[in-house]
């Protein structure tokens, strides 16, 4: 069976509602991880530290820059993930559309290639 990614993206106004109420958040969170188990689809699941504490490598220049977080020009940041193992894109499309999310938050929806997919280089 193919596998997606579902990518949590959130927002600054958006990340501060589910901070707000972040013990509801996660108890809802927990219960749809248990209903993914339950449905045998879900391979992984992380949530990411926050933005603040990462950087960027631009590999814009001559030689990779390294940028400490948080990222005032970035408007959606990628907060973490699902990895499903589902028939379609439509049944990750309807696992995606019940992930309990912050107004303003977003879900992306991407199939994961498998290695028979993926170009291979001789060694």
């Amino acid at each position: 069976m193919p596998k997606y990614l579902l990518i949590m993206r959130g927002t600054d106004e958006s990340n501060a509602a589910m901070m707000a109420n972040v013990d509801e958040m996660m108890a809802t969170t927990r219960e749809f991880i248990e209903e993914m188990v339950k449905a045998g689809v879900l391979l992984a699941a992380e949530g990411l530290d926050d933005p603040g504490q990462g950087v960027v490598v631009d590999f814009s220049g001559e030689a990779p820059v390294v940028t400490d977080g948080p990222y005032g020009e970035t408007k959606e940041l990628f907060g973490g993930f699902f990895l499903l193992d589902v028939a379609s894109k439509q049944e990750a499309v309807e696992w995606a559309k019940r992930v309990p999310a912050a107004p303003g938050s977003k879900i992306e929806v991407r199939r994961v290639p498998g290695s028979d997919e993926v170009p291979q280089v001789d060694a």
